[in-house]
């Protein structure tokens, strides 16, 4: 099986397992949805979810996976397993003081950081104070993140993606069951928020204890481990590559951080965000992540061989697998945003309004899909070639040009600008990772590269106008009052778009279109 078909095939199965996760994540946020909808509980516990959220892209998925990787897989040449695994141990014994630490200091100062965040809740009786309780409730859930991050990269590295994969599935499993117990407790506002607070550490405990059963059967054993003054070598690599990617990583949550000071002003506007965000994160899950997962695995293996030519390749082929599911999908979230919001979210407490808004955010959101998933592939790079400092430049300056744009904007246009700024500042980040890659690490053939995106926007526009016409169509014909209407009016389209995109891509011979097809009759033929 050449490269490529690898690539595919492994992208293909985590892609799977995500979009698993992803749609569990929706039945979570349809649950979520209704039982507060974009109150003023809701906006309590979408911020104060947000800063044990931070710290875990800071320390956990983020910088963690960056650093870690590369290092497990050079101990695993070098050392063998046993070697390999004494680092994990030893950097989850570290990470257990420093995240312990964090926690407590999280919990104790959880008033004066979500001052910082949320000032304008204070204006609201009882919200700040509920928001205050939830963050201390929910700051433990770092510490099971964390070390469910050091166990998927210890499976990744070794190329074991399905227990990783299915990790956020087993999250979103225990807070579904959360929230339908709460809902059939018939219980409404503040018990809602405390209780999806302690299913969130639950969840949270769950998504690690799935992937150690598959470590204990490759060899794997618990034995803790502490390096705090980082004699070991490999030890200390891990924290020096992570050190700048902690920079990296924080700027980018810099930018949500300040954008939730923003929003919070306006009544529902953390909420509506947040569900918009929700659906930009469910394209970026299926395709950006389980292409970059894979990526990030061979990224290391051809750093280890310094085999530019082979850096060049995977790059290569990652971009175009992300445009090739990347493109079509923004096309269809512009044109399906509201009928598919309102088959997800319009019940309960999330209201006609709230669908509109969700979708005004959306539509800025999505802005930046191509170029959000293409950064998950270009970032791990930098860190398998130990050029950090590069990355963290594109990261900073992507975020201080959002950063910019609300100041002046966010006045005028009020939230939606928001998320305008997090679409742009993607494009920013993607734009200096593409460049520097090609200047620094190897080179990157623009022409081939360009006239691939221009065939595969040529089917996503072909698509999208289809999609259109049969939406428009559905909606003049049928309406959207019943449940049943809404979902003819956006599954149908859906549909349709599915059937022309691949139609188009036949027409224009994109070789990916063939990889699909060949993997899916094979899987049908077994």
């Amino acid at each position: 099986m050449s490269a490529k078909a690898r690539l595919g095939r492994t992208a293909g199965l985590i892609s799977l397992a995500t979009m698993l996760s992803r749609v569990l994540g929706l039945v979570r946020e349809q649950i979520f949805a209704a039982l507060l909808g974009a109150t003023a509980m809701a906006d309590a516990f979408v911020a104060a979810f947000r800063i044990p959220n931070l710290l875990r892209d800071l320390f956990a998925e983020g910088a963690l996976s960056q650093a870690f990787v590369p290092t497990f897989k050079r101990e695993l040449r070098a050392r063998g397993p046993d070697g390999a695994y004494r680092l994990g141990n030893t950097v989850a014994g570290n990470l257990i003081v420093v995240v312990g630490v964090m926690v407590g200091a999280g919990v104790f100062f959880a008033p004066e950081i979500l001052l910082l965040m949320a000032r304008s809740y204070v204006d609201v009786p009882g919200k700040f104070t509920l928001t205050v309780e939830l963050t201390r409730i929910m700051m433990p859930f770092l510490m099971f993140v964390t070390l469910a991050a050091v166990a998927m990269g210890m499976l990744n590295a070794q190329e074991r993606y399905g227990p990783p994969a299915l990790a956020p599935a087993m999250f979103n499993v225990v807070s579904i069951a959360i929230g339908v117990g709460l809902y059939a407790a018939g219980v409404e506002g503040y018990q809602v928020a405390v209780g999806w607070s302690v299913g969130t550490l639950v969840a949270g405990l769950a998504q690690l204890g799935i992937q150690l059963p598959a470590l204990w059967r490759i060899g794997w054993r618990p034995a803790l481990r502490f390096d705090l003054a980082l004699r070991d070598p490999a030890v200390r690599q891990v924290a020096l590559v992570m050190a700048p990617a902690i920079v990296s990583v924080a700027a980018v949550q810099v930018n949500v951080f300040i954008n939730t000071s923003f929003a919070s002003d306006q009544q529902g506007a953390v909420a509506w965000l947040n569900y918009a965000f929700r659906f930009l994160q469910l394209p970026i899950g299926v395709f950006g992540v389980a292409i970059a997962t894979v990526s990030t695995t061979r990224f290391a293996d051809a750093a280890v061989d310094n085999d530019h030519a082979a850096l060049s390749r995977h790059l290569v082929e990652g971009l175009r697998l992300v445009a090739f599911l990347c493109l079509p999908a923004t096309v269809g979230l512009v044109v399906l945003g509201e009928p598919i919001i309102r088959l997800i979210y319009e019940r309960g407490q999330f209201h006609d309004w709230d669908t509109r808004a969700t979708t005004d955010a959306l539509e800025f959101y999505v802005v930046g899909l191509v170029a959000y998933a293409a950064v998950k592939v270009l970032a791990p790079a930098f860190y398998a070639v130990r050029l950090t400092r590069l990355a963290v430049i594109a990261s900073v300056t992507a975020v201080a040009a959002n950063v910019a744009l609300n100041l002046v904007l966010h006045p005028i246009y009020g939230y939606r600008i928001l998320a305008l700024g997090t679409a742009l500042a993607a494009l920013v980040n993607c734009a200096i990772l593409y460049v520097a890659f090609h200047r620094r690490i190897a080179a990157i053939p623009h022409a081939r590269l360009f006239f691939y995106l221009l065939r595969i926007g040529l089917a996503a526009a072909v698509m999208g106008g289809a999609t259109w016409l049969v939406a428009r169509l559905l909606d003049d014909q049928l309406g959207h009052g019943s449940f049943a209407t809404r979902c003819a009016g956006a599954l149908v389209p859906v549909a349709v778009g599915a059937g022309v995109y691949a139609l188009a891509c036949a027409v224009l011979r994109v070789e990916e279109l063939d990889q699909f097809v060949g993997k899916l009759r094979r899987r049908l033929a077994r």
